[in-house]
């Protein structure tokens, strides 16, 4: 087999480049995977490499197993003696045969976030520091970036000048003399002390550098600090070096990558071939050309310009929508329209966002229209940790007696009532043949509970009798009083990582959910909508396995594609996120998502934006996104506004008395009709519902 027939001029010189450094530049859907595998292939069979001397990095197992698994189809089985990993399962791997260097034992145990937080939080407390007022989360997460720019403890703390940096140098100092009590390492810890053996080891260092005669490495521009040292010091013998990535897909900078690694590649390697792979095999010209306008507004990046010889495609659809719900109903029709005409699968759709906020009216507009759906790289809104907590509190207080949602908030955030606490409660209650409520109530009785945990107990049933007496008031009152007492949102508020700010948007997206109820129902209220939300959320009907529209976050797109992507809250303030606005490397790292985002359609392109939309518990009057401006308006095509679309469509369809079926709730009767806007529906079974008919997937019975 010539490994190199089968390539494009570029692609071939990538592969065939073996000496010295290499830097490739490869566009997205430039078949860069190809050119990594078949130069692993091309090393072993034409230039003679023992597979062992190769180190190919990767940055997820399921890259590094599609990797193996290619390079095995293009030479064998010989391909199975190389290092093929991510960066932590090659550190691993070095440290298990050379820890003992640093004073650990090879069989140490390594430790995942939550046991962190968890240890980090013995700390907190042994140094007597309030574990409320310093979330363990948060130092958690300033403990891994210093480790990530290879800040040990000392270093750390002759460096800290914030106050809450010296709290953080102090932790930081007990939490590693722990981990080395304990023979444990966090994740980060895999590749900081790889780097430290290299350093302080020249013996160890000589042995790998001569172990891999050449390294290569994918997604260059995602590495942060130490994997770009470890790089480094791995290559600085041989200097066979060479590395795959693309600036303008840099996206990770939250968690520690740093695009210079890639853009100042030859100030490390002068030498440096740099190799451009531009031929885009995956979208259409117009996406293509799009694409290039946008991301050549930003000043960090490498020169570079995708094309194709794919078809030019058809024209990018922009649709301003009234509001979110309007925007969410387009995108279903429009789904709803194209698997008809065109014979399309649900599968061949993609919806990107950039918060995960911004799902749930998508979620509740796609239960509407029976259309079946995934959320990649997260949950369903309402199946979200932080929700289904909230959701618990509201359950408990319209009916004690739930003892599941009971259990679920007695310690959330943590007061100090236990697992053995509860356990106590329930031996109670079962002994005595009553309810877990009840056995709260009668906590003076139990003699298993410690006079503290009984205090802790009544303090809890006081607070939920507080919550009691807003029952039947309004409905976003009473959330946002639970939400400050508990002291819940503050909880979320005080970790100060990326996954609770989106934990935190996500609880003021509830807000927002609320108050569209209230403004639906006025009439109705707590028990009311709990009974909302659980027909919103019953997804029983849906085949899990059945091809399914996909939902995700536009930074959790990236290696992905699809035949055609809505890119959806195209609006200054949500994308490019508000907190992005004032600074000028934020606001290109946002581009570039968008960039991202762009180039996963492969056939169809559309963007979405609202002129209102009720997003975090606010109502914003947003201006289209600046993104939507670099494009030149000869490549867009325009819709009419859904509203009146949907109003001609609907206008006169239905009367008093009509019967009808609904996707979701079935057959019913018509009861009233509110103009051409809305009908209420009395469903067998159901009873009645308010339906919208712009939303609605609502036919007449012949």
């Amino acid at each position: 087999m010539n490994l190199l027939e089968a390539l494009n001029p570029d692609q071939r010189e990538a592969v065939s480049c073996t000496e010295g450094p290499v830097i490739v530049l490869a566009g997205a859907g430039s078949g860069k995977t190809r050119v990594l595998t078949h130069k692993v292939a091309y090393l072993i069979k034409e230039k003679g490499l023992d597979p062992r001397n190769i180190l190919a990095i990767t940055f997820t197992n399921k890259a590094a197993d599609e990797m193996k698994g290619r390079i095995s189809s293009l030479i064998g089985r010989v391909a199975r003696g190389m290092w093929i990993g991510t960066f932590h399962a090659t550190c691993v791997r070095i440290l298990r045969r050379n820890i003992e260097r640093l004073g650990l034992k090879g069989n140490f145990v390594i430790y995942d976030d939550d046991d962190r937080v968890r240890l980090i939080g013995h700390c907190l407390r042994d140094l007597n520091y309030d574990t409320k007022k310093y979330a363990p989360r948060a130092i958690k997460n300033r403990i891994s970036t210093a480790k990530n720019e290879l800040l040990d403890a000392d270093t750390f703390s002759s460096q800290a000048d914030s106050y809450f940096d010296k709290v953080v140098a102090e932790i930081y100092q007990l939490y590693q003399q722990r981990m080395t009590e304990n023979n444990a390492l966090d994740f980060d810890d895999l590749i900081m002390m790889t780097v430290n053996l290299l350093n302080l080891f020249p013996s160890v260092l000589g042995f790998y550098r001569n172990e891999f005669k050449y390294i290569l490495v994918d997604e260059y521009q995602d590495t942060n600090h130490a994997q770009y040292k470890l790089v480094n010091l791995l290559a600085g013998k041989h200097r066979n070096v060479c590395v795959v990535g693309d600036p303008d897909q840099s996206i990770y900078r939250f968690r520690g990558a740093d695009i210079k690694n890639i853009l100042e590649f030859e100030l490390d390697y002068p030498e440096a071939k740099i190799i451009r792979l531009e031929q885009n095999y995956r979208s259409t010209q117009l996406i293509l050309e799009a694409s290039n306008y946008v991301i050549e507004n930003n000043r960090g990046r490498k020169p570079k310009n995708l094309w194709t010889s794919n078809n030019k495609g058809d024209s990018i659809v922009h649709f301003q929508a009234e509001n979110e719900h309007e925007e969410a109903a387009f995108v279903a029709s429009e789904i709803e329209r194209l698997c008809k005409e065109e014979k399309r699968s649900c599968r061949d759709f993609a919806i990107f966002y950039r918060t995960n906020a911004q799902s749930r009216v998508l979620e509740e507009i796609f239960l509407r229209y029976g259309l079946p759906y995934r959320i990649v790289g997260g949950v369903r809104f309402y199946e979200r940790q932080e929700i289904k907590d909230v959701l618990a509190y509201l359950k408990v207080i319209s009916n004690p007696y739930d003892a599941v949602s009971m259990k679920r908030v007695i310690n959330v955030p943590a007061r100090g009532i236990g697992k053995t606490s509860v356990s106590y409660v329930d031996k109670f209650a079962k002994q005595q043949r009553i309810s877990f409520y009840d056995a709260l109530k009668r906590v003076e009785e139990n003699p298993w509970l410690s006079s503290s945990a009984k205090k802790k107990i009544k303090d809890f049933l006081d607070m939920l009798e507080e919550f009691v007496e807003y029952k039947e008031d309004n409905i976003q009152f009473l959330v946002e009083k639970l939400l400050d007492v508990t002291g819940y949102l503050a909880f979320w508020q005080e970790q100060k990582t990326f996954e609770a700010i989106g934990r935190v948007e996500n609880i003021k997206e509830f807000i927002s959910v609320v108050m569209e109820f209230e403004s639906s129902f006025p009439e109705k209220r707590l028990d009311g909508f709990l009974e909302h939300i659980s027909l919103v959320t019953d997804i029983d009907s849906y085949d899990e396995v059945a091809e399914t529209v996909t939902l995700m976050t536009l930074h959790n797109a990236k290696g992905l594609e699809f035949p055609i992507v809505f890119v959806v809250g195209m609006e200054e303030g949500v994308f490019p996120h508000s907190r992005s606005m004032t600074e000028a490397e934020e606001l290109e790292e946002e581009r570039r998502l968008c960039y991202v985002g762009m180039t996963r359609a492969m056939e169809k392109l559309y963007f979405t934006s609202a002129w209102s939309r009720n997003l975090w518990g606010s109502t914003n009057y947003n201006l289209v996104s600046r993104f939507i401006k670099e494009i030149p308006d000869d490549l867009f095509e325009d819709v009419p506004c859904l509203t009146a679309v949907s109003a001609d469509r609907q206008a006169g369809r239905f009367s008093l008395g009509d019967r009808v079926r609904h996707k979701t709730f079935g057959e019913g009767k018509v009861v009233s009709v509110g103009g051409e806007s809305e009908v209420t529906v009395l469903f067998t079974g159901v009873g009645e519902k308010k339906l919208l008919l712009e939303y609605a997937p609502l036919e007449k019975i012949s």
